[in-house]
């Protein structure tokens, strides 16, 4: 039975700026992120990073998911953040380092292509708000390829994506995911789905690598 809580909160969404799509870089630019749907301290809790963990975050936009990445797993930890633009990465690079973060890795990525990382290295991945945009079959099964291939064995896949209800903004509805699409999109590279925990606006399904030791 799917393990499923319910958490309504995230009442401080900023409709405007996640209502309207800016376009590629200039969202980035400006700062628009998923960042506040929901409480990111109960995302982080779900997550249950540790001090020394390796984290990646795909498709990180402006970062705000790998700043708070950073500050949990410490200098002794590494936070990867990766986007396809090159600007991009480079402002959340020089952001963290303005901020005294020493262990975030900002690389300029697409991220359905071959990731700059090596396998078995990541404890945790995280995708907010980006798997709903993948616009292909071949470039999904790149993706999760790639996933499996850079996650530790046991290790744990995080995807977070707006509910499939209509609330006056976000993504288009036919292109949102349900969590059992997901599920069903993962299973066959040998993700079992963790749990399934619901916010007002959002939903986090997190998985774990089937892969063996």
């Amino acid at each position: 039975m799917e393990n499923m809580r319910i958490m309504e909160n995230g009442k401080n969404i900023n409709k405007h700026k996640y209502g309207h799509d800016h376009g590629g870089i200039e969202r980035q630019k400006q700062g628009i992120s998923s960042f506040n749907m929901q409480d990111s301290k109960l995302i982080f809790k779900e997550l249950g990073l540790c001090a020394g963990d390796v984290f990646l975050d795909l498709g990180c936009g402006a970062g705000d998911y790998a700043m708070v990445a950073a500050k949990i797993v410490g200098d002794s930890g590494i936070v990867y953040a990766l986007d396809r633009w090159e600007e991009v990465a480079k402002a959340l690079s020089d952001k963290a380092a303005s901020q005294g973060f020493r262990n975030i890795r900002a690389l300029q990525s697409d991220i359905v292509s071959k990731l700059p990382l090596e396998d078995k290295t990541i404890d945790t991945c995280l995708i907010a708000q980006v798997l709903h945009g993948i616009n292909s079959p071949e470039n999904t099964r790149n993706l999760v390829m790639e996933i499996s291939r850079v996650l530790k064995p046991g290790g744990c896949l995080a995807i977070l994506e707006m509910k499939k209800e209509d609330f006056g903004f976000g993504p288009p509805m036919h292109v949102r995911l349900l969590p059992e699409e997901v599920e069903v999109i993962l299973e066959p590279y040998g993700f079992k789905k963790i749990n399934v925990v619901s916010f007002e606006y959002s939903y986090l399904i997190q998985l774990k690598s089937g892969q063996e030791s």
